[in-house]
């Protein structure tokens, strides 16, 4: 989004060859980064500091230097765990060998969906996207597990009633007491805590996509926080 020069070198002319308009400027996408002090040892802004403060400065010498000690430290990293058979096993990256290239582990290439895709946000180094029927998946799953602790409850309560049934003799009172046991209605349902009166809770499935759902929340709040100091 800034100016672009051509300089000719044979008679020293300058020509503009990009300015772009204000447009132009307002349509650049926001860079949006780890703040310096919580990035790990190993990301680049941290790693390549020292390089990046010298070519800032101008200083070419000063930068080829510092690249120079750089490497030299990696090489050496690589022949202590080559010579004590340590193998490396990088956390965000896994090697392609079909292509001989490394691949982002959690690499999302389908197209973006702008009716259920909400937002995309990094944790932990991981790409995630947050998308709209997540928990409308989560609603479906856990009515039908509410659907199948009811029809269990009422098979169970069936089977007894027949058996209640077929123990009596036919002259017998209907009004003996039977150690069955009527069952609950099912509009005494009810979903606090994710629990169910007169029901088992709900599945492990439906517990792990709330966690999940959780972590998402998390994740975003942290995102706006982060989105509203840069702003400020």
């Amino acid at each position: 989004d800034g100016e672009v020069h051509m300089n000719e070198l044979k008679n020293g002319n300058t020509e503009m060859f990009w300015n772009p308009t204000s447009e132009v400027r307002r349509q650049r996408l926001k860079r949006h980064i780890v703040l310096f002090e919580e990035q790990m040892d190993f990301e680049s802004e941290r790693l390549w500091q020292h390089v990046t403060s010298a070519i800032n400065k101008g200083d070419q010498h000063k930068a080829t230097q510092e690249k120079f000690v750089l490497e030299e430290e990696q090489r050496n990293a690589a022949r202590e765990r080559r010579e004590s058979g340590t193998e490396w096993k990088p956390l965000l990256f896994r090697h392609d060998a079909g292509t001989n290239e490394w691949r982002y582990k959690y690499e999302d290439l389908r197209p973006w969906d702008p009716l259920n895709d909400i937002a995309q946000f990094e944790k932990d180094g991981i790409l995630q996207t947050m998308e709209r029927h997540l928990s409308t998946r989560m609603s479906n799953h856990k009515a039908t597990c509410i659907n199948n602790q009811i029809t269990r409850h009422k098979r169970s309560a069936k089977d007894c009633r027949r058996r209640k049934t077929s123990d009596q003799p036919s002259n017998h009172s209907q009004n003996t007491e039977s150690s069955c046991s009527t069952p609950e209605s099912v509009q005494e349902l009810s979903d606090d805590d994710g629990k169910y009166l007169g029901f088992e809770s709900l599945c492990t499935q439906c517990g792990k996509e709330m966690n999940h759902l959780k972590e998402i929340h998390s994740a975003v709040l942290s995102l706006q926080k982060a989105q509203q100091d840069i702003h400020r």
